[in-house]
């Protein structure tokens, strides 16, 4: 397979892709996160995601550092309750804030993925839905004050202890949740990849 260069620092996207025994180097440039007000939920991710991919691939060009045939690989998740982004909390006040909005509720965690080189794009993104328990405040207050999930959309991470405690539903793809949807992503860089 081609060199493929992860264009994120998340460890979470760092070990699935390992676990999938996928070889590759971590190139990460900060970009905006930001998106338009108008766009479509489902395409927020893959445009944020797309950014990541611009940002790497300039670099990577600046210095002239990249094959042609180099695939970079960037990836996006948000989680979204009543059709409206969720980002990440900016303190505990928010974080808890977005719990207990969670809380008893089903959500959407979607994940745009884009592979991108020099000669061409593919991007997609993996929709799962969540099912949260109705959680106490001492619970939210407890994952928070433990775990600070102030890097995390939505204010959790699956594999804490608050995916163990509060999720009563999964329908879609786990690992999507964790932030890829690992699956997916090893189809595509099959079909991606143009020495086949």
């Amino acid at each position: 397979m081609n060199e493929i260069i992860l264009a994120s620092q998340s460890p979470r996207r760092k070990q699935l892709l390992e676990w999938a025994e996928i070889p590759f180097k971590i190139v990460v440039k900060s970009t905006d996160e930001s998106f338009p007000a108008d766009l479509e939920v489902e395409k927020v991710p893959i445009h944020i995601a797309i950014n990541k991919a611009k940002a790497v691939i300039d670099y990577l060009e600046k210095i002239q550092n990249i094959k042609p045939a180099t695939i970079v690989l960037a990836a996006d998740t948000i989680v979204v309750l009543d059709n409206q982004v969720i980002n990440k909390p900016i303190d505990r006040k928010e974080a808890i804030a977005m719990l207990t909005s969670l809380s008893g509720k089903e959500h959407r965690v979607i994940t745009g993925v884009v592979l991108k080189n020099a000669i061409k794009e593919h991007s997609f993104s993996v929709t799962t839905h969540v099912q949260f328990h109705s959680l106490t405040i001492e619970q939210i207050e407890f994952y928070v004050d433990r775990y600070k999930p102030y890097d995390k959309a939505g204010s959790y991470a699956i594999q804490e202890w608050i995916g163990v405690v509060g999720i009563a539903a999964i329908n879609g793809d786990f690992y999507n949740v964790m932030g890829l949807p690992v699956a997916s992503v090893v189809k595509a860089l099959t079909l991606f990849n143009p020495q086949h």
